[in-house]
């Protein structure tokens, strides 16, 4: 690890002790939805919290699938206002930056986990119930 990368991982250690609430994963995941979601925009540009919340979803969904509500309580993750604190706490330690018009507000009621890998999840690649009826 470059040193560069290994003081960026001890600063949002440090973040991560100090709100003790969330494990350093949940933080580490943000930054790797701010990447996935950036990528999907196709240029580097400030995203909302929509749409960062839209991100860290798409890519809970594509890396953990139905397990994303786990994976998200393991980390101490309840509810999508939950990453607007961790982001509002990487903004405070400079480690993220924000406008003028974003508000952790943006971050409430953007997703229900329970809806979003209990409810509306479907394995891709697999057929749905409908389908295996129709063939039988």
């Amino acid at each position: 690890m470059s040193g560069e990368s290994a003081e960026f991982l001890e600063k949002v250690r440090a973040v991560a002790r100090k709100q003790a609430r969330y494990d350093i994963h949940a933080y580490l995941f943000v930054f790797q939805g701010l990447e996935f979601t950036l990528k999907r925009i196709g240029e580097r540009r400030h995203v909302s919290g929509r749409e960062l919340l839209e991100g860290i979803r798409d890519f809970a969904l594509l890396n953990f699938g139905a397990m994303g509500e786990a994976v998200f309580r393991q980390w101490g993750i309840e509810s999508s206002l939950d990453f607007g604190r961790i982001v509002f706490a990487l903004v405070e330690a400079e480690l993220m930056s924000k406008t003028d018009s974003d508000d952790i507000e943006d971050f409430a009621d953007g997703f229900d986990f329970q809806k979003t890998f209990r409810e509306d999840y479907t394995p891709s690649g697999l057929p749905d119930e409908t389908n295996d009826e129709q063939s039988a």
